[in-house]
Formats: C-alpha cells, structure tokens, sequence
C-alpha cells in the first residue's frame, strides 16, 4: 500500500543495540457492478485505481482514500524460481501454503470502508449489530499463516546497516533506518524490472521473471543459498506479511532470519493481525493500510456475505484465499466506498455469517489443527516492538455462544498517547499461556444490543442513515428484535422436537389396554404433553413479543425519520433565528456598551471640573507664596 512507512526505527549510535520497548495501542446497497473480465494481475510499481467511472464524480483515490500496492506477482514469480531444496525449506517452515496463494485484485473501496470503521479503542470494527474483529482463526484459515509458537519479537536496532550488510549484502536507506530498496532487494534474487514489456501477456511477464530469478538463485545449500534464501524472506515478510505503506521493504525481521533453523517457530500470522490492528488504528489522515489487507477482503466475503465482490474460483481450495477472485467496479472509488456504508448500515441481522468455517474440512488443514490451542481467546498480540489486544470477549458470537454485556474497552484518559506500556513481561507471559478462554453464559443478546447501542448510539453508522439514528434506537431495537427471533427458532426446535418425542409415545402405549399392563409409559406420555404445551405457551408469548418488538421498531423509525425531515426543514427557520439572536445580543451588548461610555463621559466632566478647582487652588496658593516671598524680601533688604 502506499504511503511512507518512516524513516529509521532506532535512535543514536551505528550498530548498537538497545533494550526492547514494548508499544501496546491502547483506546485513542448494494452490491457493486462487476466488469466483465478478471482484472490482470497488478505489478508492484503499479497502483490499483478504480477505473474512469461517473462524469459528475472525480475518478481516483482522494487524499483521504487508501492505496493498494503489495507486490504479490514478483514474489510469486521468485518463489517459482526457487531450487527444490529451498522450496522444502520453506514448506518446513510453515510458509508453503501462504506462498502457493495465487493474488487477489484488491477491493480498495471495501478495505476503505472497512478502515472508517475501526474503533481503535476497542480494537474492533463498529456495526449497527455490534463488534466484529478477524480473529486467530480467520488468519490461520485464510492465509495458511502458522498462528501457534514463539512470539514475534525480540531486539530492535538503532541501526540495521550492520545486519543488512552482512546477512543480505545490501544498504538500508540511511544511517537510522529499517528499510532496504525494494528494487535492490529483488535484483538481488535476480528480477532487476517487475514492469511488464511492450507486446508482453501476463503469462510471458511471469515466465521471464520467474527465469530471471531460477537463473540468479544458488544451486547448491551453503552460505550463498542461506543468503537467497534470508533475502527471499526479507521480501516476503517486509512487503507481504507484514507490508509497509511505501515502496521500500521493512527487514527488521533480520534478528529473527540469522538463525534459519528457528525461524518457523515464530507466530507469523499472528504477527500478521497486529500489524494490521495497528495499521488500521492510525490517524485518518493517514493514507493506506500496511500489511495484508486481503485478509480483510476475504473476512467479509465470508461473514458478511452480501458484501461480496468476488467470485468463487476454487471451491474446496485451502487456505481459504484461494477460493476467491475479485471483480472490479467501474465506478469512482468514493462513490462505492458510500454505497458500501449504506449497504452495511442496513444488513439485516441475521444475514450476519458469525460461524461461517462449520463443516469445513479440517483433515485437509493441518495448520488449523496446531492453532486451535490458540482460538477463542483474548490475548496479547505481538509484532517486533509493538502488541496490541485481540478482544475476542467482544465476539463470543463466533464461537457459538450468546453474546453477554462486557466491559467495553475505552482510553483511560484524554491525556493519554495510544500508546506506550513496558508491561512487555506480563504480555509476554500473557502470549505464552494463551491468553484467556473466552466464555459467556448469556441466554440471549439482548442486554448487549442495549448496552452497546448506549455506548455508541450513532457511531454504527457511516452512510446515509446515520442522521436517522442519532441515539441508537433503532440499532437497539433491531438487535433485540434479531435475538427474539433467534430464542423462537430455537424454541420452535425444541417444541418440534418434544412433539415427536409424544408421538413416539403415544405409538408406543397404543390404547388403554396398554396403559392398565405398563402405567410408567402412560405417565412418560403425561409428562411429554405436559412439556409440550409449556413450550407451545412460551413459543406463543415470544412470537406475541415479537410481534410488538416489529411494531416498535416501525414506529420508531417512522418517527426518527419525520424529526430528521423535520431537522432538515427547520434548518434554515432556526439559522434564521440563530442569526435574529446573534443581532440582539449585538444590539444588547451596543447598548451596553453606548451606556458604559456615557457613564465614562460623565466621570471624565466631573474630574475636569474637580481639575479645574484644583488648578484655581493652586494658582491663588502659588500668588500667595509670591506675595510672602516679597514680603520677606523686603522685611530682609530693611
């Protein structure tokens, strides 16, 4: 993605190190028209911009609109190139599936939109049916990225000239930097031009920088294949897995690839979602989402299935990713990430996809089975210097469970930067023993629709509908509109089952006869119909309870939408009177004002008189003093 990723990540000094400071980040419709044809993979040097699309519309991310540039097709095409024995290598460090992904075209108005949602104090995005946020398990199914082992992190330098020179044999950008040119790094693996040549397909492109490489890379193990194989990681994880905004490559992962042999025991793809968390939970004003966005993309085509851009291309492919391509809209991308708000604001409930992954097959995953361990917990996330929290407490509804009314997450004050901690040695301990199992023994959602529509009233919304909504009613009577229903259907089973629990009683006694030779089934019977007609009793008072939950709700925005249309036409009646009062207060504060002065005036002619006295005082005291001085004069000549 593009953007600038900084420059140095140490302080002063060449080549030392220094102790590691732990940052933790606090608190701080529709469906798109799709083009035709596939869009063609994107090299890295180029930027994915939505095509030419509404005359009245400006074409093309704004200042404030994100960028995308990942540079999958050059990695893609090296790893291609690459000998057998370091492809082994590779798949023993856990990244084969993740480097088998073939790319996913960006939906840059999606990630966008998804961006204008994240709370960065709860670390979670907002949505009129409450918190939503990928999880340890969405990494692990979608990208194949191990989840489970050592954290990632450990020393940072003020300087990584040293480290770049002797394990890649290149030169960071300055004195204090963390960033290696992406251009020298890949010409260092043999691809000197991603850009693809006149008359040249994509499929030409790919073949010559897939030679290229396999022409560049050593044959044999040594140290000269050690370093293809550190300069080939370097790119995968500082633009790839762990991207910056700008074009240069991050290898501040080196401390972590001079010992080859240790490192598929680092969590990647937990790394992965702290780097995103944290990419996410930057300030508006800036520009683009480092890391793996297409996680993101492939999260929502999954939970939230009416926002899909994409088709099916391989069903039954793993990682998840590889199911998916994306089709392109044609329209500006401000207008689309707008539609996209609307369409969010006003999915129905239970449209939402909370358990999407049930009846996936699992056997054919084995990097789900190592990271269950990890699955349906809050824990700390780790990412070099930086952790930050993955709140699972907040969507207890992904593991199946009722969400119950928990603490939201909050700033603890105003004053306060998002956010530095060096409590390193507790969420290191945190990482090591899982986390904290997330459980909830909630019989509904209803009180955390309430307590969540309290908390941010109209925050949960970003299209049009949020002047309809100003309080949260409506969001808070859907919601608990939504869990009436879920209890009726969970009802409606338990009285469909006790049914034919009945009926296989009644079969059973099959007359009077058999009841007088064995009276434990007549009382079974008994007590089944018993059963029975207490659940049909409650069925019916939660469909009556439904019924007024529907009426409320209409009314209730039947009756927000006439105060917001009578905002709206009261707008210019109460600017006018805005105004109106603004000239009183003027005139008032002019009269005042006139009032003071005269006061001042009549003040300043009293003075003059009393000044005028005192001058007269004054001049008959100083002919006094005149005339005694002559007096003395001559009293003294005589």
């Amino acid at each position: 993605m593009e953007g600038g990723d900084g420059g140095g990540q140490g302080g002063e000094g060449g080549g030392r190190r220094r102790k590691k400071t732990i940052r933790r980040r606090q608190a701080g419709e529709g469906t798109s028209a799709a083009a035709q044809d596939p869009p063609p993979v994107v090299p890295m040097e180029e930027d994915v911009a939505p095509a030419a699309g509404d005359d009245d519309e400006p074409v093309g991310p704004q200042k404030t609109e994100l960028r995308s540039q990942l540079g999958w097709a050059v990695i893609r095409a090296i790893y291609d190139g690459l000998p057998d024995f370091q492809v082994r290598r590779l798949e023993g460090m856990g990244f084969g599936p993740f480097l088998r992904l073939e790319e996913l075209a960006p939906d840059v108005a999606l990630i966008q939109a998804l961006k204008e949602r994240w709370d960065p104090e709860c670390h979670a995005f907002l949505f009129p049916w409450g918190h939503m946020v990928p999880t340890l398990e969405d990494v692990v199914r979608i990208t194949g990225l191990r989840v489970d082992g050592q954290e990632v992190t450990g020393t940072t330098y003020t300087s990584y000239q040293e480290p770049v020179e002797r394990l890649l044999g290149l030169e960071v950008r300055g004195e204090r930097s963390s960033l290696v040119q992406r251009t020298a790094l890949q010409a260092s693996l043999g691809v000197t031009s991603a850009r693809r040549q006149t008359g040249e397909g994509q499929a030409e492109h790919m073949e010559r920088m897939t030679d290229d490489a396999r022409a560049a890379m050593v044959e044999e193990e040594g140290e000269a294949a050690d370093r293809d194989l550190r300069r080939f990681l370097t790119l995968v994880i500082g633009k790839l897995i762990l991207g910056t905004r700008g074009d240069p490559v991050s290898c501040r992962c080196l401390p972590l690839l001079e010992d080859l042999s240790s490192v598929g025991n680092y969590a990647w793809g937990a790394a992965l979602l702290a780097h995103l968390f944290d990419s996410l939970g930057t300030s508006s004003r800036v520009t683009g989402v480092a890391g793996f966005f297409p996680l993101l993309q492939v999260w929502v085509y999954y939970h939230l299935p009416s926002l899909r851009h994409g088709v099916a291309r391989r069903r039954g492919a793993v990682p998840l990713l590889q199911r998916w391509r994306f089709y392109r809209d044609e329209r500006s991308l401000r207008r689309q990430v707008t539609l996209i708000h609307d369409a969010m604001d006003t999915i129905p409930f239970g449209h939402v996809q909370w358990t999407p992954y049930v009846g996936e097959d699992d056997a054919t995953q084995p990097w789900v089975e190592r990271g269950r361990p990890y699955f349906g917990r809050d824990i700390w996330l780790h990412c070099y210097n930086t952790v930050v929290p993955l709140h699972h407490r907040l969507v207890a509804r992904t593991l199946g469970l009722h969400q119950a009314v928990v603490e939201f997450p909050t700033r603890q004050g105003l004053w306060e930067r998002p956010g530095w901690s060096f409590r390193g040695i507790q969420q290191l301990d945190d990482w090591e023993r899982r986390g904290k199992e997330v459980s909830s023994e909630a019989a509904s959602d209803e009180d955390y629709y309430r307590a969540y529509a309290r908390r941010y009233r109209a925050q949960v919304y970003r299209g049009t509908r949020r002047p309809l909504d100003p309080e949260g009613r409506i969001a808070s009577l859907e919601g608990v509109l939504h869990s009436t229903i879920q209890q009726r259907d969970d009802l409606q089973a338990v009285v469909d089952q006790l049914r034919g629990e009945l009926e296989r009683a009644q079969q059973m006694v099959g007359g009077a006869s058999s009841s007088r030779e064995d009276p434990g089934r007549s009382v079974l019977e008994g007590q089944l119909a018993a059963a029975t007609a207490r659940a049909e009793d409650a069925l019916a008072q939660l469909r009556e309870r439904e019924q007024e939950l529907r009426t409320a709700l209409a009314r209730t925005t039947a009756l927000e939408t006439e105060m917001a249309e009578l905002r709206l036409r009261l707008r210019p009646e109460a600017a006018e009177a805005t105004r109106w009062r603004q000239e009183a207060e003027a005139a008032a504060r002019w009269q005042q004002d006139a009032e003071e002065a005269v006061r001042l005036r009549a003040e300043a002619g009293d003075l003059r008189t009393q000044l005028g006295e005192e001058r007269h005082h004054s001049d008959m005291l100083r002919s006094e003093m005149r005339g005694l001085e002559r007096a003395l004069a001559l009293v003294g000549h005589s």
